[in-house]
């Protein structure tokens, strides 16, 4: 057999085992690498008065989240509950309705809201009076003779929202949510999001805030430390400018750490938020959620 005619045989053969290499390669790419594309990776300086600039936290890797305690939804315990407190007004309890419908998105688990519960149960000696304008509730309380006496039966999480500001202890000056992760609850206050009065003007402004901290807390309660991996709804915030800084996408790696613990669609997961980002014209989420759906096409 002459030289040239072995080449002439070999070469179609080495074309195929490459096609047929690097087609193999593409396929095995997990869902979580291909949208790591996405990701934005933090400032390796953060800024002065940032949560990372005054907080020095441990990078919790995938093996390190396995590792962790947490809680998991399982049969006969897998719902999500909100329970508004408060006086609200019709667009706050619509804000409320929306965020139900994104943590069921964002979670991929049946949420529920609770029949509101009225301001009058908190008593004197947990509400105090801020720089002489706005009453405040502490957060401990609301947790522990609140949410745990009234948490049902099927919750995996009970997210307690109230229109009152609130605070954590006599030292701080206000947070926006406070939860006990191991028990599964937490409550966050919508008072500071539309700087205490919500208008059509600032709704969208307001529920992503409100999206973004009670996805940021039940996602706590699932097991997920602050992110250091790149820009993420699970980044901490110490302010509201830092809070609109981050987006309401979990980065690739806290996706993969929730998906370990609630085994959903991810493709159906990014279709359903893609269509309420959508519908709500909530236009920089629905952007970064088609970025996504475009790496899966």
């Amino acid at each position: 057999m002459s030289q040239g005619k072995y080449k002439f045989t070999l070469t179609p053969f080495y074309v195929i085992v490459f096609i047929l290499f690097f087609s193999c390669q593409k396929k095995n790419k997990t869902y979580f690498e291909a949208i790591a594309i996405n990701d934005v990776k933090l400032s390796t300086t953060p800024k002065p008065g940032s949560w990372r600039y005054n907080h020095d936290e441990r990078f919790q890797q995938f093996e390190d989240f396995q590792r962790s305690k947490k809680i998991k939804p399982e049969p006969g315990k897998n719902t999500i509950y909100l329970q508004p407190i408060g006086e609200f007004t019709e667009l706050q309890k619509k804000e409320i309705e929306l965020t139900k419908e994104y943590l069921k998105i964002h979670f991929q688990l049946e949420t529920k809201i609770l029949p509101i519960i009225s301001n009058s149960i908190f008593p004197k000696t947990v509400k105090r009076i801020f720089k002489d304008e706005q009453e405040q509730v502490l957060a401990g309380y609301v947790l522990d003779s609140v949410l745990m006496k009234r948490k049902p039966k099927d919750a995996i999480v009970l997210m307690g929202i109230t229109e009152r500001d609130l605070f954590p202890k006599p030292e701080w000056n206000y947070v926006f949510g406070f939860a006990s992760y191991e028990n599964g609850v937490g409550v966050t206050s919508i008072y500071r999001f539309a700087n205490g009065h919500l208008t059509d003007s600032n709704f969208n402004e307001s529920l992503t805030r409100l999206m973004k901290i009670s996805s940021h807390e039940i996602g706590h309660m699932f097991g997920i430390s602050h992110c250091l991996n790149a820009n993420c709804v699970m980044n901490g915030t110490n302010t509201l400018t830092e809070t609109d800084f981050h987006y309401a996408r979990a980065c690739s790696l806290c996706q993969r750490k929730l998906n370990s613990s609630i085994p959903y669609d991810n493709k159906k997961r990014l279709l359903e938020l893609k269509n309420f980002f959508e519908k709500h014209h909530l236009n920089s989420e629905l952007a970064r959620t088609e970025q996504d759906l475009n790496l899966l096409q």
